[in-house]
């Protein structure tokens, strides 16, 4: 018996299925998709890569240092952004200390003869050198630096426009000063450096 023809202008009924006809709307909607997912997957990568490269512009690098031509101490900020200087403390033998009379006093050196400037919560730009400590008489620097690198300590958190922030902590027997923080530790007021 033969198979009855089909009008070809005649709609299949819904649920009935001819043959095997190739659904393209199903397949457009599936590759559409695709597509899609694509496209978002290659924005978020331009945008990760988009704040690597800010993060690198505004890169900070504080460096701790000493002068004995001009007597003083220094803070340089070598990076090419700026350094918000979130938290300093400054130890003598372990211990915190509140400002640099009483870091003079702790280290048996005269508290007078010395000018300063504030570095805790101060913005240092980039290429800025501060000097923090500057003493006006060259023997008492002498006495100052030599009990410094012995009894002296400094940990400092600083961060950068984008919120990127580092600790140098100079405590730190394992060589690595200078590291990365998710954000800057809290430290109690009492141990913060009032300068």
């Amino acid at each position: 018996m033969a198979e009855p023809q089909r009008d070809e202008n005649i709609p299949t009924p819904i649920g009935k299925r001819v043959g095997r006809e190739i659904r393209y709307d199903a397949v457009a909607a599936v590759i559409a998709a695709l597509v899609g997912m694509l496209a978002l997957m290659v924005a978020g990568y331009t945008a990760y890569i988009q704040r690597q490269q800010v993060s690198a512009q505004v890169w900070p690098y504080l460096m701790w240092a000493n002068s004995d031509n001009g007597m003083d101490y220094l803070w340089i900020n070598k990076g090419v952004g700026p350094a918000i200087v979130k938290s300093t403390v400054v130890l003598v033998d372990g211990k915190p200390q509140r400002d640099w009379k009483t870091v003079m006093r702790s280290m048996q050196v005269d508290p007078q003869g010395y000018g300063q400037s504030t570095f805790n919560h101060n913005v240092i730009s980039a290429g800025e050198t501060l000097e923090w400590l500057k003493f006006k008489n060259h023997d008492q620097f002498q006495t100052f630096r030599d009990a410094a690198r012995t009894r002296m300590a400094l940990k400092v958190c600083y961060c950068s426009t984008l919120g990127d922030c580092w600790v140098n902590d100079s405590t730190r027997n394992d060589g690595n000063t200078r590291f990365a923080v998710g954000k800057c530790p809290a430290v109690p007021e009492a141990q913060q450096f009032d300068d």
